[in-house]
């Protein structure tokens, strides 16, 4: 299974994002693919303060296109939320202690926890801070080759 991170799920949804063409053709091939994929539940509430945040975009999307976003993903069949369940806690656990974590990083923490917690091969990511967690592949889709 593959992952999505927040950064590339904003890319994909903000025409004015830097990466918006390349993230949003990944996101398209990825759906189409019929490959098993899944978006963390905290990447999604990440996505929703991000996107209509108006310090960050000028304008903001407002909450009902960003949600319709979410909505046109998770509609894709073979796209699932995935979360914390129990046994999460010992992987969150396991990578805070041999990731040395703290501050901020604990969210990227627990985004890599639940990935591992749910077998997710590779994590699609523009944000190189998860290269910490070596028991979980990223691959930037978005990246110039």
């Amino acid at each position: 299974m593959i992952a999505v991170d927040t950064n590339l799920l904003v890319y994909a949804h903000r025409e004015d994002a830097e990466f918006h063409h390349r993230s949003l053709a990944a996101l398209v091939e990825l759906a189409e693919s019929g490959i098993r994929w899944a978006i963390p539940w905290p990447c999604l509430h990440e996505f929703l303060a991000i996107t209509t945040h108006p310090r960050i975009f000028r304008p903001p999307s407002s909450m009902v296109t960003a949600l319709q976003a979410l909505h046109a993903w998770l509609g894709s069949p073979m796209c699932e939320m995935i979360g914390e369940e129990p046994g999460y806690f010992e992987v969150l656990e396991r990578l805070a202690i041999n990731g040395r974590i703290a501050g901020p990083a604990v969210h990227d923490a627990r985004v890599a926890a639940i990935c591992i917690h749910h077998g997710v091969q590779t994590l699609w990511t523009a944000d190189r801070d998860f290269s910490r967690f070596q028991t979980l592949k990223t691959h930037n889709p978005v990246a110039v080759r």
